[in-house]
């Protein structure tokens, strides 16, 4: 079994969207191994997404990401890195394919309800961002 990072973004905690999100990762297969809510403070958020440092949008991502609580949770299945992209979309969700969560639910590219990791190399340390090395 693989495993991958996807966090529910504040947008989707402040409507109430969590469990419809776990219900649609649930019946596309996916096992959660671990999940709990917290309130990222900046410097979290900003180390988190330090991919993003020295980019116009980073200060706007980590207000954004610190003004409601957000759901990480460590997914396991056969495939779970490519898997999981292809259910959630693409990151606007004006070019989401139909179906996928962020076209279903996404408010824009920023406010786009989810992220997941985008390799596993990524999953791993993403995972152990939230969750600790196991």
């Amino acid at each position: 079994m693989d495993r991958t990072l996807l966090i529910i973004k504040p947008d989707a905690t402040e409507r109430n969207l969590i469990g419809h999100i776990v219900n649609r990762l649930e019946r596309a297969g996916f096992k959660i191994v671990e999940m709990r809510m917290q309130k990222l403070k900046p410097e979290e958020a900003r180390r988190f997404y330090a991919v993003h440092e020295g980019k116009p949008f980073l200060d706007e991502l980590v207000e954004f990401m610190c003004s409601e609580p957000v759901v990480p949770m460590v997914l396991e299945k056969a495939g779970a890195v490519a898997d999981l992209r292809t259910l959630i979309g693409a990151t606007d969700p004006a070019k989401a394919a139909c179906g996928t969560l962020r076209q279903e639910i996404a408010r824009d590219i920023q406010c786009n309800s989810v992220h997941a990791s985008d390799s596993p190399e990524n999953a791993v340390k993403e995972i152990a961002f939230f969750f600790g090395k196991k």
